[in-house]
């Protein structure tokens, strides 16, 4: 058989110190690409799927870190409004790469933010587009897609137009929270259409999809990846051929452990926001022909005790390890 291993793993503010800059704040930079080299490294991955990476420049100085390990990297042409985006590195060759970004039409992607003076405003693509690619190793195709969906983070406008972490009321606070649902929702069927195109009647194309899913598994706009239900991870259904087997994908979360069954902490409570979710062609199958398991981990002592977070996240920005656990999956194919 042939080992794959992928990581997904938000770094958090992952930016080149800007020109002028202070010492200290160079100094965490190469800090932070030190401790994320140093993670990656040891657990050895084949792609890493980033979120929250501040363009080519701090991506090219990571790769660099590996001293040739990681050769082939990409970066998604779409990125936020603070200049965040997904990207990968790889050991092997990216042999394609495509952005997903506009919303495809459809009732459920007819969506609308606010203007600073209330009226609505609308959305046509994704927040922070994903990226997919596909590499080979021993001769086998793999695409893996990289998301980073809208954040359940909300962010108001304060009387005088200025952004803020607090709303002006509980209206506020309810219709803001309402767009960001809103529009999570239409990035994951924006994202989930365009895997149907490569795994519906496509048999033998194993795909991945990683990120930070800004929802636990149990949440609506991550079932929406999953595809038809029936047969997860974890049921007696799971070692079954199934007719919707063709069109699914198995969340990964159920195989990691469950003390380890987070990757971020956000008011003391523990919550699996970085998430993988791989169709059936990544589980072979034994002699008893059931289906063989990955390795799934998420490695939330990668820097001592993963902290907690509060809502504000400019409480955040001058902190080395990112707020994230990685996630790793190891494949037997």
């Amino acid at each position: 058989m042939t080992s794959f291993k992928v990581m997904t793993w938000n770094v958090e503010n992952l930016f080149i110190p800007h020109t002028g800059a202070a010492l200290d704040e160079i100094q965490q930079f190469a800090l932070k690409l030190n401790l994320l080299a140093s993670v990656i490294g040891e657990a050895d991955p084949d792609v890493v799927a980033f979120q929250e990476v501040g363009g080519e420049e701090p991506l090219a100085d990571l790769q660099q870190a590996f001293n040739g390990a990681y050769p082939f990297r990409a970066v998604s042409a779409f990125p936020d409004q603070r200049g965040i985006r997904v990207a990968f590195l790889s050991k092997h060759e990216i042999t394609m790469a495509e952005d997903i970004a506009d919303f495809p039409p459809g009732p459920a992607t007819q969506i609308y933010n606010q203007s600073t003076s209330g009226q609505p405003v609308p959305l046509t693509r994704l927040g922070r587009g994903a990226l997919l690619i596909q590499v080979q190793k021993a001769g086998l195709a793999i695409y893996l897609i990289a998301v980073h969906l809208k954040s359940k983070l909300l962010t108001f406008k304060d009387e005088n137009g200025r952004s803020s972490f607090k709303p002006k009321n509980e209206d506020d606070r309810a219709e803001v929270a309402g767009i960001a649902l809103h529009r999570r929702t239409a990035e994951a069927v924006t994202v989930r259409q365009r895997i149907n195109q490569f795994i519906e009647n496509q048999s033998g194309q194993p795909l991945l999809v990683m990120g930070d899913f800004n929802d636990v598994p149990e949440a609506q706009t991550s079932l929406i990846f999953t595809g038809p239900t029936g047969s997860e991870i974890g049921t007696k259904g799971f070692h079954r051929a199934d007719a919707g087997d063709d069109a699914r994908l198995f969340n990964l979360a159920p195989l990691i452990p469950e003390e380890q069954r987070y990757s971020r902490i956000h008011n003391g409570r523990g919550e699996l926001l970085d998430q993988i979710f791989a169709s059936e062609e990544l589980f072979p199958r034994d002699a008893e022909n059931d289906r063989i398991f990955p390795v799934v981990e998420s490695l939330v002592d990668f820097a001592g005790n993963l902290v907690s977070i509060a809502d504000d996240p400019n409480l955040r920005l001058d902190k080395i390890p990112p707020d994230h656990a990685p996630v790793v999956a190891a494949f037997e194919l």
